[in-house]
Protein backbone atom coordinates (compact mmCIF):
# COMPACT_ATOMS: atom_id res chain seq x y z
CA UNK A 1 0.00 0.00 0.00
CA UNK A 2 1.12 3.10 -0.98
CA UNK A 3 0.48 6.30 1.44
CA UNK A 4 0.38 9.97 -0.87
CA UNK A 5 0.18 12.78 1.91
CA UNK A 6 -0.49 16.32 -0.19
CA UNK A 7 -1.67 19.51 0.51
CA UNK A 8 -3.77 19.70 -2.02
CA UNK A 9 -4.28 18.11 -5.60
CA UNK A 10 -1.63 19.81 -6.73
CA UNK A 11 0.66 18.39 -4.70
CA UNK A 12 -0.94 14.91 -4.88
CA UNK A 13 -0.55 15.07 -8.95
CA UNK A 14 3.20 15.50 -8.63
CA UNK A 15 3.86 12.97 -5.66
CA UNK A 16 1.21 10.46 -7.54
CA UNK A 17 3.47 10.60 -10.82
CA UNK A 18 6.75 9.89 -8.70
CA UNK A 19 5.59 7.12 -7.07
CA UNK A 20 4.29 6.09 -10.36
CA UNK A 21 7.22 6.15 -12.08
CA UNK A 22 9.44 4.36 -9.25
CA UNK A 23 6.90 1.68 -8.32
CA UNK A 24 4.46 1.22 -11.41
CA UNK A 25 4.48 -2.08 -13.59
CA UNK A 26 3.40 -1.98 -17.46
CA UNK A 27 -0.51 -3.51 -18.02
CA UNK A 28 -2.84 -4.55 -20.57
CA UNK A 29 -6.15 -2.60 -20.00
CA UNK A 30 -9.69 -2.43 -23.03
CA UNK A 31 -8.88 0.88 -23.32
CA UNK A 32 -4.44 0.45 -23.96
CA UNK A 33 -1.87 0.60 -21.96
CA UNK A 34 -1.29 1.26 -18.49
CA UNK A 35 0.90 2.08 -15.96
CA UNK A 36 -0.20 -0.02 -12.72
CA UNK A 37 0.64 0.85 -9.40
CA UNK A 38 0.86 -2.80 -7.57
CA UNK A 39 -1.28 -2.05 -4.78
CA UNK A 40 -3.61 0.53 -3.10
CA UNK A 41 -2.88 4.33 -2.70
CA UNK A 42 -4.09 5.97 -0.46
CA UNK A 43 -4.17 10.22 -1.06
CA UNK A 44 -4.16 12.08 1.75
CA UNK A 45 -5.46 15.47 1.81
CA UNK A 46 -4.93 18.19 4.18
CA UNK A 47 -6.21 20.91 2.65
CA UNK A 48 -9.11 19.51 0.79
CA UNK A 49 -10.64 23.13 -0.14
CA UNK A 50 -7.34 23.67 -2.68
CA UNK A 51 -8.73 21.59 -5.29
CA UNK A 52 -8.22 23.79 -8.82
CA UNK A 53 -5.34 21.84 -10.41
CA UNK A 54 -2.89 24.23 -12.33
CA UNK A 55 -0.19 22.55 -14.15
CA UNK A 56 -0.50 23.79 -17.87
CA UNK A 57 0.48 20.50 -19.10
CA UNK A 58 -2.38 18.73 -17.40
CA UNK A 59 -4.27 21.12 -18.89
CA UNK A 60 -7.56 20.54 -16.95
CA UNK A 61 -10.50 22.34 -17.67
CA UNK A 62 -11.43 24.41 -14.90
CA UNK A 63 -15.70 24.84 -15.94
CA UNK A 64 -16.24 21.60 -16.51
CA UNK A 65 -15.01 20.26 -13.27
CA UNK A 66 -16.60 23.11 -11.47
CA UNK A 67 -20.14 22.95 -13.09
CA UNK A 68 -20.23 19.01 -12.61
CA UNK A 69 -19.69 19.32 -9.34
CA UNK A 70 -23.32 21.54 -8.65
CA UNK A 71 -24.92 19.18 -11.20
CA UNK A 72 -24.11 16.32 -8.76
CA UNK A 73 -25.15 17.92 -5.90
CA UNK A 74 -28.18 18.61 -7.84
CA UNK A 75 -28.86 14.62 -8.04
CA UNK A 76 -28.87 14.70 -11.69
CA UNK A 77 -28.17 12.15 -13.90
CA UNK A 78 -28.68 13.98 -17.52
CA UNK A 79 -26.13 14.13 -20.17
CA UNK A 80 -27.55 17.06 -21.65
CA UNK A 81 -26.62 19.72 -18.86
CA UNK A 82 -23.04 18.60 -18.22
CA UNK A 83 -22.03 17.98 -22.14
CA UNK A 84 -22.29 21.80 -22.53
CA UNK A 85 -18.70 22.15 -20.69
CA UNK A 86 -17.16 18.83 -22.26
CA UNK A 87 -19.07 17.21 -24.78
CA UNK A 88 -16.94 14.26 -25.35
CA UNK A 89 -18.57 12.82 -22.06
CA UNK A 90 -21.68 11.85 -23.95
CA UNK A 91 -19.74 8.79 -25.49
CA UNK A 92 -19.29 7.43 -21.84
CA UNK A 93 -23.15 6.80 -21.78
CA UNK A 94 -25.26 4.08 -23.13
CA UNK A 95 -28.19 5.54 -24.16
CA UNK A 96 -26.97 9.73 -24.79
CA UNK A 97 -29.78 10.58 -22.33
CA UNK A 98 -29.09 9.41 -19.00
CA UNK A 99 -25.55 8.52 -16.97
CA UNK A 100 -26.62 4.93 -15.36
CA UNK A 101 -23.78 5.65 -13.10
CA UNK A 102 -24.03 9.37 -12.13
CA UNK A 103 -22.70 9.82 -8.61
CA UNK A 104 -25.56 12.58 -8.06
CA UNK A 105 -28.00 10.62 -9.20
CA UNK A 106 -27.13 8.00 -6.79
CA UNK A 107 -26.62 10.13 -3.77
CA UNK A 108 -29.87 11.79 -4.15
CA UNK A 109 -32.37 10.23 -6.40
CA UNK A 110 -31.58 6.57 -6.75
CA UNK A 111 -32.02 4.59 -4.09
CA UNK A 112 -35.49 4.26 -2.63
CA UNK A 113 -37.93 2.41 0.10
CA UNK A 114 -40.65 0.62 -1.06
CA UNK A 115 -44.08 0.38 1.11
CA UNK A 116 -46.83 -1.38 0.55
CA UNK A 117 -50.59 -0.95 2.40
CA UNK A 118 -53.10 -3.04 1.55
CA UNK A 119 -56.23 -1.31 -0.29
CA UNK A 120 -58.98 -2.30 1.76
CA UNK A 121 -60.87 -3.58 -1.11
CA UNK A 122 -61.35 -6.74 -2.54
CA UNK A 123 -59.79 -8.13 -5.37
CA UNK A 124 -57.86 -4.70 -6.00
CA UNK A 125 -53.52 -4.69 -5.88
CA UNK A 126 -51.95 -3.45 -2.72
CA UNK A 127 -51.28 0.01 -2.82
CA UNK A 128 -47.68 0.86 -3.62
CA UNK A 129 -45.90 4.07 -2.27
CA UNK A 130 -42.31 5.00 -3.49
CA UNK A 131 -40.17 7.56 -1.06
CA UNK A 132 -36.50 8.35 -2.64
CA UNK A 133 -34.15 8.41 -0.42
CA UNK A 134 -31.76 11.38 -0.47
CA UNK A 135 -28.75 9.88 1.43
CA UNK A 136 -26.98 13.41 1.84
CA UNK A 137 -29.61 14.66 3.99
CA UNK A 138 -30.10 11.70 5.76
CA UNK A 139 -26.11 11.83 6.65
CA UNK A 140 -27.00 15.18 8.14
CA UNK A 141 -29.50 14.31 10.27
CA UNK A 142 -27.10 11.62 11.34
CA UNK A 143 -24.11 13.79 12.16
CA UNK A 144 -26.48 16.20 13.56
CA UNK A 145 -27.98 13.61 16.12
CA UNK A 146 -24.12 12.06 17.15
CA UNK A 147 -21.10 13.41 16.26
CA UNK A 148 -19.69 10.28 17.37
CA UNK A 149 -21.72 7.85 14.92
CA UNK A 150 -19.34 5.62 12.95
CA UNK A 151 -22.32 4.21 10.11
CA UNK A 152 -22.58 7.12 8.09
CA UNK A 153 -22.16 5.90 4.54
CA UNK A 154 -22.97 7.17 1.23
CA UNK A 155 -23.52 4.67 -1.54
CA UNK A 156 -22.85 4.86 -5.12
CA UNK A 157 -22.57 1.09 -5.90
CA UNK A 158 -26.06 -0.72 -6.32
CA UNK A 159 -24.91 -4.78 -6.70
CA UNK A 160 -28.93 -4.73 -8.19
CA UNK A 161 -27.95 -2.49 -11.53
CA UNK A 162 -24.55 -2.99 -11.20
CA UNK A 163 -22.96 -6.06 -10.65
CA UNK A 164 -21.77 -8.32 -13.49
CA UNK A 165 -23.89 -5.82 -15.96
CA UNK A 166 -22.76 -5.03 -19.56
CA UNK A 167 -22.21 -1.32 -20.39
CA UNK A 168 -19.86 1.89 -20.40
CA UNK A 169 -21.22 3.84 -17.21
CA UNK A 170 -20.76 2.00 -14.08
CA UNK A 171 -19.01 4.23 -10.49
CA UNK A 172 -15.33 4.10 -10.00
CA UNK A 173 -16.17 5.76 -6.33
CA UNK A 174 -18.10 3.07 -4.38
CA UNK A 175 -18.72 4.46 -1.23
CA UNK A 176 -18.22 7.82 0.87
CA UNK A 177 -18.32 7.29 4.70
CA UNK A 178 -17.92 10.27 6.74
CA UNK A 179 -16.82 11.23 10.90
CA UNK A 180 -16.41 14.34 12.95
CA UNK A 181 -12.83 14.09 14.11
CA UNK A 182 -12.14 14.29 17.87
CA UNK A 183 -11.06 18.13 16.92
CA UNK A 184 -14.50 18.59 15.68
CA UNK A 185 -14.09 18.36 11.41
CA UNK A 186 -15.68 16.89 9.06
CA UNK A 187 -13.38 14.09 7.64
CA UNK A 188 -14.38 12.61 4.49
CA UNK A 189 -12.87 9.05 3.34
CA UNK A 190 -13.78 7.99 -0.81
CA UNK A 191 -13.23 4.15 -1.58
CA UNK A 192 -12.41 3.69 -5.72
CA UNK A 193 -12.16 0.38 -7.62
CA UNK A 194 -10.34 1.97 -10.41
CA UNK A 195 -8.98 5.17 -10.31
CA UNK A 196 -7.21 6.91 -13.61
CA UNK A 197 -4.44 8.62 -11.66
CA UNK A 198 -5.03 11.92 -14.29
CA UNK A 199 -8.43 12.18 -15.29
CA UNK A 200 -10.08 10.72 -12.53
CA UNK A 201 -7.96 10.77 -8.55
CA UNK A 202 -6.05 14.03 -9.55
CA UNK A 203 -8.68 15.98 -11.81
CA UNK A 204 -12.72 15.61 -11.34
CA UNK A 205 -12.18 13.38 -8.34
CA UNK A 206 -10.65 15.79 -6.24
CA UNK A 207 -12.99 18.57 -7.49
CA UNK A 208 -16.32 17.10 -6.72
CA UNK A 209 -15.85 14.95 -3.56
CA UNK A 210 -14.18 18.25 -1.90
CA UNK A 211 -17.10 20.47 -2.76
CA UNK A 212 -19.48 17.67 -1.54
CA UNK A 213 -17.22 17.28 1.57
CA UNK A 214 -17.57 21.42 1.93
CA UNK A 215 -21.14 21.43 1.51
CA UNK A 216 -21.89 18.61 3.90
CA UNK A 217 -19.76 20.37 6.77
CA UNK A 218 -21.32 22.94 6.18
CA UNK A 219 -24.70 22.06 6.50
CA UNK A 220 -23.68 20.00 9.75
CA UNK A 221 -22.44 23.58 10.53
CA UNK A 222 -18.62 22.12 11.62
CA UNK A 223 -15.36 22.96 9.67
CA UNK A 224 -14.09 20.51 6.73
CA UNK A 225 -11.04 18.22 8.17
CA UNK A 226 -9.08 15.71 5.26
CA UNK A 227 -10.14 14.02 2.65
CA UNK A 228 -8.84 10.42 1.93
CA UNK A 229 -9.27 8.77 -1.28
CA UNK A 230 -8.64 5.23 -1.06
CA UNK A 231 -7.69 3.58 -4.42
CA UNK A 232 -7.47 0.36 -6.05
CA UNK A 233 -6.31 -0.35 -9.35
CA UNK A 234 -4.39 3.36 -9.66
CA UNK A 235 -3.31 3.32 -12.67
CA UNK A 236 -2.06 6.26 -16.02
CA UNK A 237 -3.20 5.69 -19.38
CA UNK A 238 -0.02 5.67 -21.87
CA UNK A 239 -1.48 8.16 -24.20
CA UNK A 240 -2.70 10.07 -21.57
CA UNK A 241 0.53 10.23 -19.46
CA UNK A 242 2.22 11.46 -22.96
CA UNK A 243 -0.37 14.20 -23.86
CA UNK A 244 -0.92 15.36 -19.69
CA UNK A 245 1.21 14.10 -17.74
CA UNK A 246 4.63 15.84 -18.30
CA UNK A 247 4.64 17.63 -15.44
CA UNK A 248 8.08 19.20 -13.54
CA UNK A 249 8.15 16.24 -10.27
CA UNK A 250 10.41 19.21 -8.76
CA UNK A 251 7.57 21.77 -8.52
CA UNK A 252 6.28 20.34 -5.24
CA UNK A 253 4.56 24.20 -3.13
CA UNK A 254 5.21 25.99 -6.21
CA UNK A 255 1.17 25.97 -6.91
CA UNK A 256 -0.50 29.46 -6.63
CA UNK A 257 -2.11 28.18 -3.16
CA UNK A 258 1.02 27.18 -1.46
CA UNK A 259 3.17 30.37 -2.41
CA UNK A 260 0.00 32.41 -1.36
CA UNK A 261 -1.03 33.83 -5.16
CA UNK A 262 -4.65 32.63 -4.59
CA UNK A 263 -6.67 31.01 -1.47
CA UNK A 264 -9.90 29.12 -1.56
CA UNK A 265 -13.34 30.71 -0.93
CA UNK A 266 -15.78 29.64 0.87
CA UNK A 267 -18.75 27.86 -1.10
CA UNK A 268 -21.75 28.24 1.61
CA UNK A 269 -21.93 31.51 2.80
CA UNK A 270 -25.26 31.48 4.43
CA UNK A 271 -28.41 29.11 5.32
CA UNK A 272 -28.10 25.77 3.59
CA UNK A 273 -31.72 26.15 2.97
CA UNK A 274 -30.89 29.41 0.57
CA UNK A 275 -27.50 27.64 -0.68
CA UNK A 276 -30.45 24.61 -2.30
CA UNK A 277 -32.58 27.00 -3.13
CA UNK A 278 -30.03 28.60 -5.40
CA UNK A 279 -28.82 25.60 -6.79
CA UNK A 280 -31.96 24.84 -8.20
CA UNK A 281 -32.69 27.93 -9.54
CA UNK A 282 -29.13 28.15 -11.32
CA UNK A 283 -29.77 24.28 -12.85
CA UNK A 284 -33.18 25.27 -14.19
CA UNK A 285 -33.12 28.94 -15.02
CA UNK A 286 -29.41 29.18 -15.49
CA UNK A 287 -27.69 33.27 -14.59
CA UNK A 288 -30.49 34.66 -13.84
CA UNK A 289 -31.40 37.51 -11.14
CA UNK A 290 -32.25 36.33 -7.35
CA UNK A 291 -29.56 34.31 -6.14
CA UNK A 292 -28.88 34.99 -2.30
CA UNK A 293 -26.12 33.19 -1.67
CA UNK A 294 -22.31 34.92 -2.75
CA UNK A 295 -21.14 32.05 -4.22
CA UNK A 296 -23.59 31.82 -7.00
CA UNK A 297 -24.12 35.61 -7.56
CA UNK A 298 -20.18 36.26 -6.99
CA UNK A 299 -18.79 33.10 -8.62
CA UNK A 300 -21.35 30.91 -10.30
CA UNK A 301 -23.06 33.53 -12.54
CA UNK A 302 -19.39 34.95 -14.43
CA UNK A 303 -18.39 31.68 -14.63
CA UNK A 304 -21.18 30.66 -16.15
CA UNK A 305 -21.49 33.71 -18.48
CA UNK A 306 -17.63 33.43 -19.48
CA UNK A 307 -18.22 29.82 -20.40
CA UNK A 308 -21.42 30.93 -22.57
CA UNK A 309 -18.96 33.99 -23.78
CA UNK A 310 -16.24 31.57 -24.81
CA UNK A 311 -18.55 28.94 -26.81
CA UNK A 312 -20.08 31.83 -28.91
CA UNK A 313 -17.92 30.90 -32.34
CA UNK A 314 -19.68 33.56 -34.16
CA UNK A 315 -18.02 36.20 -31.62
CA UNK A 316 -14.27 36.74 -33.29
CA UNK A 317 -13.30 38.81 -29.96
CA UNK A 318 -15.04 35.85 -27.97
CA UNK A 319 -11.73 34.54 -26.01
CA UNK A 320 -11.33 38.34 -24.74
CA UNK A 321 -14.98 39.00 -24.13
CA UNK A 322 -14.79 35.44 -22.17
CA UNK A 323 -11.57 36.65 -20.06
CA UNK A 324 -12.85 39.63 -19.29
CA UNK A 325 -15.82 37.64 -17.81
CA UNK A 326 -13.75 35.56 -16.06
CA UNK A 327 -11.75 37.96 -14.42
CA UNK A 328 -15.00 39.05 -12.86
CA UNK A 329 -15.35 36.05 -10.91
CA UNK A 330 -14.78 36.29 -7.14
CA UNK A 331 -13.30 33.11 -6.16
CA UNK A 332 -9.40 33.76 -6.57
CA UNK A 333 -8.32 29.95 -7.65
CA UNK A 334 -11.30 29.65 -9.84
CA UNK A 335 -10.55 32.92 -11.74
CA UNK A 336 -7.26 32.54 -12.36
CA UNK A 337 -7.61 28.85 -13.53
CA UNK A 338 -10.18 29.95 -16.06
CA UNK A 339 -7.81 33.11 -17.06
CA UNK A 340 -4.94 30.62 -17.68
CA UNK A 341 -7.02 28.19 -19.31
CA UNK A 342 -8.53 31.13 -21.56
CA UNK A 343 -5.12 32.25 -22.53
CA UNK A 344 -3.77 28.59 -23.24
CA UNK A 345 -6.46 28.57 -25.72
CA UNK A 346 -5.56 32.19 -27.73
Amino acid sequence: MKVINARNVSEALILGLQSLEVDGVVRDSRNGPVTLFPGSVTTHYTNPEERVLFFPERDANPYFHFMESLWMLSGRRDVAWVSQFAGSIANYTDDGVNFHGAYGYRWRNHFAITEYEQSGAMHLPDIERRFVLDQLETIVVLLKKNPDDRRVVLQMWDPIVDLGMDGKDFPCNLICTFRINPYGKLDMYVFNRSNDMIWGAYGANAVHFSVLQEVIAAWVGVPMGSYEQISTNFHAYHNTLEKHGHVSKNLVGDDPYSTGEVSASPIVNGPIEEWFQDLEMFMTQGAVMGFRDKFFKKTVVPMWQSWQAWKDKENPNRIEVATTLANGIAAQDWKLACVEWLARRA
